[in-house]
């Protein structure tokens, strides 16, 4: 017999709960030089506010849409135990891919590799959610609360696999440009935050 679905979700989130906080460490004061005012050095810190942002909302739309996810199922088993393990250590690890790309992304050297381990680590992110959901919905379909007809479960799954493109994008576009990254990492966010993410409400 699987843990019961309302322990899994506790488990998950906190540790999601300790990741989204641990972002915040990421922002500390501002170094100022001799003569430079508070307000110059806080707007020069706009990478730090920028990162951490983007994150905080991919791991607070990520909950929202690994509830929808979860909320479907009536039990669990041994095999989406082990990929939502998969999916919180990818989560997990963020908090350092969102410290690297804002202490990395102004600077002369080093700002390439470090926006591509961070849209990276979202990518995997993305993998690995889309993985266990489409576990759920073509493998583990019987564990469902609500048997759903074929061609539903795999418009859910489409819908949920659609920022797999644009993050493997960012990456890519690391090599050229830091900023093109997070711009779209930021804008992904925002797609993560629509219900079509998931197949349906933060409520369904």
């Amino acid at each position: 017999m699987g843990v019961s679905t309302g322990r899994l979700e506790a488990f998950s989130d906190g540790v999601i709960a300790v990741a989204i906080t641990l972002l915040v460490l990421n922002i500390d004061l501002p170094h100022l030089s001799p003569g430079e005012s508070l307000g110059r050095g806080l707007a020069a810190q706009w990478p730090v506010y920028a990162a951490y942002v983007t994150s905080f909302l991919t791991i607070g739309i990520i909950w929202i849409n690994h509830h929808v996810m979860i909320g479907r199922l009536r039990q669990t088993d041994r095999s989406i135990l082990f990929l939502n393990l998969l999916l919180l250590m990818s989560i997990a690890v963020l908090p350092f891919a969102t410290r690297l790309m804002a202490a990395y992304l102004k600077e002369s050297h080093g700002q390439h590799l470090a926006a591509a381990v961070y849209s990276g680590a979202f990518l995997v992110m993305a993998v690995f959610f889309a993985s266990l959901n489409a576990h759920i919905l073509l493998v583990k379909h019987v564990h469902l609360r609500q048997q759903l007809p074929l061609e539903q479960r795999r418009l859910i799954l489409s819908r949920s696999i659609t920022g797999l493109i644009p993050y493997a994008i960012a990456t890519a576009l690391a090599a050229l440009s830091p900023y093109a990254t997070l711009a779209i990492c930021f804008g992904l966010a925002f797609f993560y935050a629509l219900p079509i993410a998931s197949g349906g409400s933060a409520a369904g």
